[in-house]
């Protein structure tokens, strides 16, 4: 009995030692700074504005940056310099860089093309009924703020990095999201680029 007892609370205690191990660590931002230094050339030292052909990381859901990151190790998302960058980080370099991007405020930008805004926002807001395209709004909100772990935000992205991300989705290119395959390949150049210039004014 006793002997039943003592296995019992041993089980109970290695259980709770299992679990305490198991929990997140908490984000460390100054680690996170430290990896988003080799960001640098391509994001700039904070994520903002950068070059326009690469993202805006400031403000983006830490949990999409990880799953990104993640997919570029794991060549799931193909991106020669990204997966070079993404391999030697381990899983929670991953975390703090993410959340250290994440940490900061979101940039506004601006839309630039008076003349496709209108269609722009046609697309965003309502979608394309004629070909069965969704509003971009249901997944990455009205504003572009996105959902936290789910649907990136993309309001004040680059109009570059956004149109070739559309393309590279419709291409096939980039297929490590299938919504947004079956999404891009219904749209034309026309589409894609009015829908990324209005992005871009979002926040």
């Amino acid at each position: 009995m006793k002997f039943a007892v003592a296995l019992t609370i041993a089980a109970l205690a290695a259980g709770t030692a299992f679990a305490q191990e198991a929990k997140p660590a908490k984000p460390d931002l100054a680690k996170g700074q430290i990896t988003a230094a080799t960001c640098m050339a391509c994001h700039s030292a904070d994520g903002t504005r950068g070059i326009p052909i690469y993202p805006i990381l400031q403000g983006q859901h830490q949990a999409y940056i990880v799953k990104q990151l993640t997919e570029f190790k794991a060549g799931k998302r193909m991106n020669p310099i990204m997966m070079g960058m993404a391999a030697p980080l381990s899983p929670e370099d991953m975390v703090n860089v993410a959340a250290f991007f994440a940490s900061k405020p979101p940039v506004k930008g601006e839309a630039t093309s008076k003349e496709t805004i209108a269609l722009g926002q046609a697309i965003f807001r309502g979608g394309i009924a004629s070909k069965k395209v969704p509003a971009c709004s249901g997944c990455h909100s009205p504003n572009g703020a996105g959902i936290p772990a789910q649907y990136p935000r993309l309001g004040g992205q680059h109009v570059e990095y956004t149109t070739a991300q559309l393309n590279t989705f419709r291409s096939g290119e980039r297929n490590n999201s299938a919504q947004m395959t079956a999404i891009a390949a219904k749209l034309s150049d026309a589409e894609i680029k009015a829908v990324a210039d209005y992005i871009a004014g979002l926040h």
